[in-house]
């Protein structure tokens, strides 16, 4: 089914369920049967702490072949063809893109621990207009669609906006400069701080769905948030950059902090210092 996408500012169809339908297709040939089944050679170390498999390559091939022919003219920026080109990101900004992870989670992968997650954004002129996040294992689906809202498989979702607050956050602490990871330990007492799931196409929903209500990152990669991000946002949460604007994948700039509410974010962005700066 061709949805809507942008009903104020063109008259673009875009094929929303086609791409569902392709991302869980996909999940099932490549991730599913190689699910604690990979071999020495079919891992590699592409960068310190950075894995690629070749279940990483594989879908992002497929992937890149299915989605350009969903929507012809379109362009993917991958994550393991930007390894090797990452001038590709210059591109981000120009006409319609898919950006695109292929497996979030690698590390999860290799360990065979999950979870992992198959992350898709829909970009037109630089603006995410619709993201996808399917657990493979699982094969739920979390999709948004910017303005009409988040939805986990069929149905639609919005935080809760009457939930106590838990003080639970997320925190990657493995960029963090080292001024942010002591002003986050002066701040211990006022939070729970939890260092997530290792794959942000998990840690996203878990905003909506679960108990932590932020989010902190440094480096911020296109394909690990623009699908989380609008997800978020779509569902009534908060995601900027550390000096208050708000997200927009082609930025080339470190620090991200996503909440479930302004109040939030506000809270945790004045525990920090004024350390938001260009890589």
């Amino acid at each position: 089914m061709n949805i809507h996408l942008c009903p104020h500012s063109d008259m673009t169809h875009f094929p929303l369920e086609e791409v569902s339908c392709l991302l869980r297709q996909k999940a099932k040939e490549l991730i599913v049967p190689r699910w604690q089944q990979l071999r020495d050679e079919d891992i590699q170390l592409k960068a310190p702490g950075e894995w690629v498999t070749a279940v990483d390559r594989e879908v992002e091939e497929e992937l890149t072949f299915g989605l350009c022919r969903l929507v012809p003219g379109s362009t993917v920026i991958g994550e393991e063809q930007c390894a090797t080109k990452p001038q590709l990101l210059d591109g981000l900004g120009e006409g319609i893109v898919w950006l695109l992870d292929p497996v979030d989670g690698t590390r999860n992968l290799v360990d065979g621990m999950g979870p992992v997650s198959v992350m898709v954004a829909l970009l037109k002129e630089g603006e995410t207009l619709a993201s996808w996040m399917l657990n493979p294992l699982t094969d739920v689906m979390c999709r948004a669609v910017k303005g009409a809202g988040a939805w986990v498989d069929s149905r639609r979702v919005a935080i809760d906006t009457h939930a106590i607050p838990k003080g639970q956050g997320i925190v990657r602490k493995r960029f963090l400069p080292e001024a942010v990871k002591a002003a986050l330990e002066s701040a211990a007492g006022n939070f729970v701080l939890q260092p997530g799931s290792n794959c942000a196409g998990d840690d996203y929903p878990g905003m909506v769905l679960e108990d932590h209500e932020f989010a902190l990152y440094w480096r911020a990669l296109p394909w690990d948030h623009a699908p989380g991000a609008l997800f978020i946002s779509e569902a009534g949460g908060v995601v900027a950059r550390l000096d208050g604007t708000p997200y927009q994948p082609g930025q080339q700039m470190k620090g991200l902090l996503a909440a479930r509410s302004q109040a939030i974010w506000n809270t945790v962005r004045s525990l920090l210092p004024d350390v938001c700066s260009p890589p």
